[in-house]
């Protein structure tokens, strides 16, 4: 890491995600008055009077639970407070100090790290003065803010920035970004997270058995083959009918808004479950959005030692998959790490594919091919021909191609344009464009 790093923490329901959003200005992290949203870290570049930080925020602390997701979030608040140069202890302004906060408190006496102790939800003088119970936890001075309405944000920022001063961390602002974004999609327990923490080594994502345990869109960055990759962890995407709470509204909401920012999506399948109509949807999806795509068939362990299962499945995946021939296909395991590699290299040489640039003369010599092998049909009596063609567009690729009547080309003729370009010129996983204009 390049900059400092500021995690946020506290017990469930008391402002963590509100003070996120607050901070680094835009509405990232789900917020609900249902406990228990955030799960996974969340991190984000925050800046205030030219100093940079990252800002992670983490879900409620909870010390003492026989709950499988709950303990996997306390875990992942522990990750983040280890890595974190400064930690903002937040708590309820409203409430009387609880256990839960003098476990926290507790926890970062033994620490060892500085600490702000922030009393959220301090919308008034009155409830400022109330939150001077919070001394009594002994993490010195506290600090009332209002995380929905802003109040006393700039004098936290201030205090964080004076703390972050004293760090050998160079001021500087953060590089353009130019990270290759590849979103992993997928309905709920296809190993979409499961996939993130083996390609990273560390339980960086919360993992249960649990269909539905990841929440929000989450960002990871890290460096492969000289390129930085920004890998988007999502929710599984459901139906639209099945989505019944807000929570999990929001969650398809940034996981569809996830697909809209990428270059790459990598598209998880459960082979226990799959190839069902709702993944063909989420592949739809991807493709509607002019993304490049690659088909990930997770948990292939199971029927890896069955050909006949082997030849079943493949049988219906390709079935589904009809016209769909530039999509590559990867059968991995998370579990025995079988072929999790190549999901990345593949999903780098889409997001190349998909910022390839075609001469203009190779293409027109390609439209010349078409004429030599197969001559547009006739129609009503005029003859089609396509005069010349150039690529306007990329990520995703755009071609135009001019002829003399473009009103009469049929669809069957487009398609074997399409299917010539690939076979000459590649773009595998990536959809492309093509316009048909008069000359």
């Amino acid at each position: 890491m390049d900059k400092p790093i500021v995690a946020i923490v506290g017990r469930p329901n008391v402002g963590k995600s509100t003070l996120f959003n607050r901070i680094i200005g835009r509405k990232e992290a789900i917020v609900d008055d249902q406990p228990g949203v955030t799960r996974d870290r969340k991190y984000a570049d925050a800046e205030w009077q030219q100093a940079f930080f990252t800002l992670i925020d983490t879900g409620g602390y909870i010390p003492r639970t026989g709950d499988v997701i709950e303990t996997g979030v306390t875990a992942q608040v522990r990750y983040a407070m280890d890595e974190a140069d400064l930690i903002l202890y937040v708590v309820d302004a409203t409430t009387d100090i609880t256990d839960v906060d003098g476990d926290v408190a507790e926890l970062l006496r033994k620490g060892g790290k500085h600490c702000i102790l922030v009393a959220n939800k301090a919308d008034n003088p009155a409830r400022e003065l109330d939150a001077a119970r919070f001394y009594r936890l002994g993490l010195g001075e506290v600090m009332p803010v209002s995380a929905i309405g802003g109040r006393g944000i700039g004098d936290l920022l201030s205090a964080v920035t004076a703390h972050l001063a004293d760090l050998d961390f160079a001021p500087s602002a953060p590089p353009l970004d130019d990270a290759v974004r590849i979103a992993v999609v997928g309905r709920p327990n296809a190993g979409k997270s499961t996939y993130i923490n083996t390609v990273l080594g560390e339980e960086r994502l919360l993992v249960t058995e649990t269909p539905g345990t990841t929440r929000d869109a989450v960002d990871v960055r890290f460096r492969t083959r000289g390129r930085d990759v920004l890998f988007i962890d999502t929710a599984g995407l459901r139906r639209r009918k099945r989505v019944s709470e807000d929570v999990e509204f929001y969650s398809t909401l940034r996981t569809r808004r996830a697909i809209a920012g990428c270059d790459v999506a990598c598209v998880f399948v459960d082979v226990t479950e799959g190839p069902t109509q709702q993944d063909m949807h989420v592949l739809n999806e991807v493709i509607e959005r002019r993304k490049g795509i690659v088909v990930v068939v997770n948990k292939w362990d199971v029927i890896a030692d069955d050909p006949h299962q082997v030849w079943l499945y493949r049988q219906n995946l390709d079935q589904k998959m009809q016209g769909l021939d530039y999509v590559p296909v990867l059968e991995i395991s998370c579990k025995s790490g079988l072929r999790v590699k190549r999901v990345l290299r593949m999903a780098l040489d889409v997001a190349a594919e998909r910022e390839k640039r075609i001469p203009s003369p190779d293409l027109n010599r390609l439209i010349e091919a078409f004429h030599r092998h197969y001559q547009p049909p006739a129609v009503r009596g005029k003859r089609i021909r396509v005069m010349y063609g150039a690529q306007i567009g990329v990520k995703p690729p755009l071609f135009s191609f001019f002829l003399n009547y473009p009103e009469l080309l049929k669809p069957e003729y487009k398609r074997y344009m399409e299917n010539r370009l690939r076979r000459e010129f590649g773009f595998r996983g990536v959809p492309v464009s093509m316009l048909f204009r008069k000359k």
